[in-house]
Order: C-alpha cells, then structure tokens, then sequence
C-alpha cells in the first residue's frame, strides 16, 4: 500500500488538503483490521507459535496447545470411592508394604522394570505361604470371580492363607508391562515411557513402604504434569489436610501407623495394563489393579495379639501423556483423567485419609458414621466395575 500522503502533498509546505499524521494513522489500523476480519482463520504454524509465546496460559480453552482439560477429576474421584466394610467376619482393611525387590537395580527404586515373567512356581518372598504355583498373569478382563481357596485363617507366619490372593505375584512383580510398541507416529519409546511413569506411580502410590505408612508419595506426584491444573495442589492438600473431599485414598493407599502396622513383608498384586492412542494425540494408558494388605494392629505386641486381617484395595486409573507439541503439557509428566478406588474391610465414614481395617478382636470406632448396606460383594471378583458410587458395602471375604 502506498504512503497516500506524499501523492496528496509535496514540498516543504503543508498543503491544506494534507491528512493529519493521527487520522492517517486511525485510517491505516482500520484497514488493517479490516483485512484480518475477511482473512482465514487458521494462522500459520509460526504464527501460531509467536501467539502462544505471547498469550498468557490461564484461562485458555482446552485445544491446541492448551493443556488437557481436568474436567473436575477430583470431583468424580471423591463420589466414586466406595468402602467395603465387614460384618459379622473378622476382617481388616489395611495397607501393608511390599518388600523392595532385591533384584530392583539402583536408578529404578520402585521396580518400575517390566517385572517378572508369569506363570512359575514361585512362594511368597517373606518365605511364608509358598503357593503351589503363581497364577499366569491376567491379560483379559475376568468373567467371574476367583474360585474359592483352601479354608485357612490368616497368621503372622501364613498371612495369606484363605485367600485366593495366595497364588498371585507378590509386590511390584505384579505390574507387568505389555509390550511397548508404535502407535501410529507415536514411536515405541514415548510408549515406553507412558508405560514406565505409570508403573512408577501405581508402585509408589500403592506398595512403597513409606508412603502406606503415612508418608509422602513423592515418587508418585512426580510423574503428574504440574501443568493440569488444579490437580497436584489439590493431591498435595488431600495429604497435608484430608477430609471428605480431599481424600489421599483417592489415590493412595495408606495406614495409620498408630493403629495398624504390616503383617510381614508382602503385598499381593494382580491386574493388567493397556495402553492406546489418547483423546490428547498422545500414549493414553489403562490400569486396574487389585492389592490385597495383611496387617496387624500397632498395639499387638503390648497385648501379645498375632491376629491378622486383610484389606483388599482395587485402583482403576486412567492416564495419558499428551503430544507436547500439540499441547500446553510438562514433556514426559502424565495427565491424570480418572482414577477409582474399591476398599475392602475398612471402616466407613471415617475422612482421616486412612484405611482403617476392622478386627474381630475389636469393635469398629465410634467415630465411624456409615453403616454398612446391600448385599455383600466379593472384594476378589475384578470382573466387576467399580466408580459407580460413593457408599459403605459388605464384603463376603477377606
């Protein structure tokens, strides 16, 4: 476009038909604006980039190059917990601690290796409760229950016994990864690494021994995107001040070490893995399993106590890790979309963030508010869905 003014008016003088400099200057925004209203939409790639660098992160829509939407998570979360208590039977609900693995290499503290093949014959590794053999390991959703085990009362020497969790892998042996292969562009290595991170949260969260005791899941909130919002802070706030709404059970499994302690060193774990390609152009993974916790009360020495109870706990969660070049997302952090959780044998209506196992031993706390209702479900059974509803059930076994 030329300089109209110079066609208008020459010389040193200023004409009378001259335009001002503010007028001329209105006149060349207006056009301006003009030509971007009737131009396309999409910018160019470049400009795309040059926006975002300049646009301010908050408030944007969910889409290109904004973060994944929370879609008030927690909210879901906190109404699809559900607590199975026991009546009648003594039971417990307790988060014990799976033992670090000797053959966990330094660098990979939580055993977030691909873990053991299936299918061996193999005792438990505290040396108690030797199955006659492992279960292969579970590929497909279940179409019914397991089957009845061997009568048997759980001990501190035998805390498995009577459970149909006997023949299932101990510990961090339980999370197998599948294979890690290429989605489409998505290469075999982000697989991989979608995979890893979920292994490394589905331990810490559920097997460190430190965290069942109360502690810190550190490991855990370290592979969850700072960039969703909302969602550490909120984690963060379960664990520092729980309540109802801001459960740490959402996620994490954890005992009071004042009430309850393990009952040797074992957790048992089954479930599966899946992963495909996310609604974010990204590696989305599936997880749901079950780990099942023989603990002892705290005070069972003072008293000579050896009785055991189990707690079995299933976690269904949903992650992804987004393509960090089509979204607002921390490169190699997961983007936490569901997570559901089944408590089996702890006591209802108690929000201290947690598990409190029940004993036949002892009464349930009077600071208890539910009270178990519906017929009694079996804990074991993962061919059930969980997430349907917040409430306080029975179970049928422990």
């Amino acid at each position: 476009m030329s300089d109209r003014r110079s066609e208008e008016s020459s010389g040193d003088e200023p004409s009378s038909s001259s335009i001002s400099d503010e007028v001329w200057e209105q006149f060349l925004q207006d056009t301006e604006r003009d030509i971007r209203k009737s131009a396309p939409k999409e910018p160019s790639a470049r400009a795309r980039e040059v926006t975002e660098r300049l646009k301010g992160r908050k408030g944007e829509p969910e889409g290109w190059r904004t973060g994944p939407a929370w879609q008030e998570t927690n909210g879901r979360a906190a109404r699809r917990r559900r607590t199975w208590a026991v009546i009648g039977v003594p039971l417990a609900v307790a988060v014990a601690v799976v033992a670090m693995r000797p053959s966990v290499v330094p660098g990979d503290p939580f055993g977030s290796s691909s873990g053991s093949s299936s299918g061996s014959s193999s005792g438990s590794s505290s040396g108690t409760d030797t199955a006659t053999t492992r279960l292969p390991d579970e590929t497909t959703t279940p179409t019914a229950p397991p089957s009845a085990a061997a009568p048997g009362t759980p001990t501190l020497a035998h805390p498995f016994a009577g459970s149909p969790a006997l023949r299932w892998a101990d510990g961090a042996a339980g999370i197998v990864l599948p294979k890690a292969t290429a989605l489409g562009a998505i290469p075999e290595d982000r697989v991989e690494l979608a995979l890893r991170q979920t292994k490394t949260l589905l331990v810490d969260a559920n097997l460190n021994p430190g965290v069942i005791a109360g502690g810190n899941p550190a490991a855990a909130l370290s592979v969850l995107d700072p960039e969703q919002p909302d969602v550490l802070d909120n984690l963060r706030t379960s664990l520092r001040s729980p309540g109802r709404t801001h459960n740490p059970l959402f996620l994490f499994s954890r005992f009071d070490p004042k009430d309850v302690k393990q009952a040797g060193k074992v957790v048992k774990v089954r479930g599966r893995i899946t992963f495909a390609k996310g609604k974010y152009q990204g590696v989305a993974v599936h997880a749901d399993y079950t780990f099942v916790y023989p603990v002892v009360r705290a005070d069972a020495a003072t008293d000579g106590s050896t009785e055991v109870t189990r707690t079995i706990v299933r976690r269904v969660i949903d992650v992804e890790l987004p393509d960090p070049t089509r979204y607002q997302v921390t490169a190699g952090r997961l983007t936490l979309l569901r997570y559901d959780e089944d408590a089996g044998n702890s006591v209802c209506g108690i929000d201290d963030g947690y598990l409190h196992p029940q004993f036949a031993s002892r009464a349930a706390t009077a600071t208890a508010s539910a009270t178990p209702t519906g017929p009694p479900v079996d804990p074991y059974d993962r061919s059930r869905d969980i997430g349907k509803e917040e409430a306080c059930g029975k179970v049928s076994r422990t």
